[in-house]
């Protein structure tokens, strides 16, 4: 064996990426997890595909960093996009000779079995506990209850990204898992465009990133704003493709200091990470949030919703508040603008932590590991 646990091949390992989006990544924590894992296991030899979607990643674009496109049609709607395109992901990949498959999105445990009766040995990431999401109606909730269970009996290899999933699934399944987090390379950029762009200034902001979804409560924090003394404004990154009603309730006629630009990407993104007071976390469900590892490598000084899974990455380092107690995000954040000294050194703390525990080649590292034992013993 290798010292990352792979067995000698005479051939690259041959690796399917399915249940994204697809790359470049410009979403959420499933398509940065397959960019940044898929181009670290290029550099180390393996073949990796990428099935992505039509409305998402270029019809023409064939590779990226190094990474084999597959692009696929899908039906665009809340409920379809996902399990339609991976049905068609899984069919083609089916015919491919992969030596093994990571799937992520525990919807798509039901889809599974149809790499198993191909000999595709599959690793499925199953992130958070997606049942207890509020934008689901019952359908939806049924899907994932069922998908949960299945999750621990049709992969090859069931994984979640933080020990409080990894309990849940151990707990009321019996099943184990192997717990592998997010990762963060910190890439700082000085205050430049974008900050010209929404009217900031370096260091006198605070940051919210998330999908504008209901368990991760823009609204609530939107709310909480109003309470905040001063003039720091507040800049809520974001925006949620099947949920525009849901969205104008706290955007229209929001307080005058919050900026709403849409989602952000690239180095843009890492610009508003950069120079940032502070960034707050307002999730309430879920394993290891990647934005979090995010704005805790560039140094953020961490404002959390006080959830077990957000201490489980912040610990120390975070400062938080419960939304039972609506003013108290509004007291942590008056905090931070009566400290700014003290923010900052919160801020380093939390970038040592995010380097000595959320690293993507270890996380790379972890993942080579898993997929080729699966391989060898498939």
């Amino acid at each position: 064996m290798t010292e990352t646990g792979k067995a000698p091949r005479g051939s690259p390992l041959k690796v399917a990426l399915i249940g994204s989006r697809g790359v470049p990544a410009r979403y959420g924590g499933y398509e940065t997890l397959v960019e940044e894992l898929g181009r670290r296991l290029v550099e180390r030899g393996l073949e990796v595909t990428v099935y992505c979607r039509s409305h998402y990643t270029d019809r023409d674009l064939r590779s990226y960093l190094g990474m084999r496109l597959v692009v696929l049609p899908t039906l665009r709607t809340k409920y379809f996009d996902t399990p339609v395109h991976t049905l068609l992901s899984v069919l083609h990949a089916g015919t491919q000779s992969f030596d093994v498959a990571l799937v992520v999105n525990s919807a798509n445990a039901l889809l599974v079995p149809l790499l198993r009766v191909r000999r595709v040995p599959v690793a499925l990431n199953v992130d958070g506990i997606e049942k207890r999401r509020a934008k689901w109606g019952w359908p939806g909730r049924l899907v994932y209850a069922v998908s949960e269970r299945l999750a621990t009996r049709v992969p090859t290899a069931l994984v979640t990204d933080a020990g409080v999933i990894a309990e849940h699934y151990r707990l009321k399944y019996g099943a184990e898992s192997t717990t592998i987090a997010y990762g963060v390379e910190p890439e700082p950029i000085p205050a430049g465009a974008t900050l010209r762009g929404l009217g900031l200034e370096a260091g006198r902001y605070f940051l919210y990133v998330s999908r504008f979804e209901p368990e991760n409560n823009p609204h609530r924090v939107a709310t909480a704003f109003r309470e905040v003394a001063g003039d720091m404004p507040l800049v809520m990154v974001g925006g949620a493709p099947y949920a525009n009603r849901f969205v104008r309730s706290f955007t229209h006629g929001a307080d005058p200091r919050i900026h709403f630009p849409g989602p952000i990407y690239g180095e843009g993104y890492r610009e508003l990470l950069s120079n940032c007071t502070a960034y707050i976390q307002a999730t309430e469900i879920g394993g290891t949030h990647p934005a979090l590892v995010e704005a805790m490598g560039y140094g953020c000084c961490i404002i959390a919703n006080d959830t077990p899974e957000n201490r489980e990455v912040a610990g120390d380092c975070g400062r938080y508040f419960e939304f039972a107690e609506p003013s108290s995000l509004a007291r942590a954040l008056e905090a931070v603008i009566a400290d700014p000294g003290r923010a900052r050194a919160d801020g380093v703390r939390a970038a040592s932590r995010a380097r000595d525990h959320y690293s993507w080649d270890d996380v790379a590292d972890s993942y080579e590991r898993l997929l080729s034992d699966l391989a060898v013993a498939g």
